[in-house]
């Protein structure tokens, strides 16, 4: 195979890989409902929402199976009232999560084969590589958190909502008391985490690999 062509292979499995990762941090982050029940009493949920803590637990969990579950539902929370609008959004973002299990499933099958294919070749290149692009993708997020993580939130909304019903009137969407911003803060940081873990792990891996292959 020319070098050219094998190296636009290798980039693409490691672009696959790479995003394989990114949509495995937030799924993990997802599920990992024990951070919002930190939050709960580091943020001090119930004094900001006025609900008990048995309250807020019961309809956040709700929410996170609802978005979870790749089968279509209706969305209906067991405790709190919600708006038409609210409950549309909350189907826009379910659909965003069936799209990243879709890529999950699809990048993790592909990035596998390649996988398959790179080890039995003693190549191990590509982990250096889907490193770099994993550092890429974190770099611009960490920056404009730095910079203002409210604002980086809107336009996260704006790109990916194309109504505005993401806006909450607490009046009529009292849920939206018990998701506070610095919670989501939190979630970001942990997927950024996750990320970066993998970069180190994916760096150690090709280090050695290489060593024991020259060797």
């Amino acid at each position: 195979m020319p070098f050219l062509s094998y190296r636009f292979i290798q980039t693409g499995l490691s672009l696959l890989l790479a995003l394989f990762l990114i949509c495995f941090a937030v799924q993990l982050t997802l599920l990992f409902k024990p951070l919002y029940y930190f939050d709960i009493q580091y943020l001090n949920i119930p004094a900001q929402s006025n609900l008990s803590q048995i309250r807020i637990v019961e309809n956040y969990n709700y929410m996170i199976n609802y978005l979870l579950n790749p089968i279509p539902q209706a969305f209906h929370l067991p405790s709190l009232p919600y708006s038409q609008h609210g409950r549309i959004h909350f189907e826009d973002v379910k659909r965003i999560f069936t799209w990243i299990d879709i890529l999950l499933l699809v990048t993790g099958i592909a990035g596998a084969a390649g996988l398959y294919f790179n080890i039995r070749n003693k190549d191990f290149h590509f982990l250096k590589t889907t490193s770099i692009a994993l550092i890429l993708f974190t770099i611009i997020p960490l920056t404009a958190f730095s910079l203002d993580f409210n604002d980086s939130f809107i336009i996260f909304h704006k790109l990916f909502f194309r109504n505005n019903y993401w806006i909450f009137n607490a009046a009529t969407d009292p849920v939206i008391t018990i998701l506070p911003e610095a919670f989501f803060f939190h979630a970001a940081m942990m997927v950024l985490g996750l990320i970066l873990s993998a970069v180190v792990l994916l760096m150690i891996a090709h280090r050695k690999l290489t060593r024991r292959t020259r060797g």
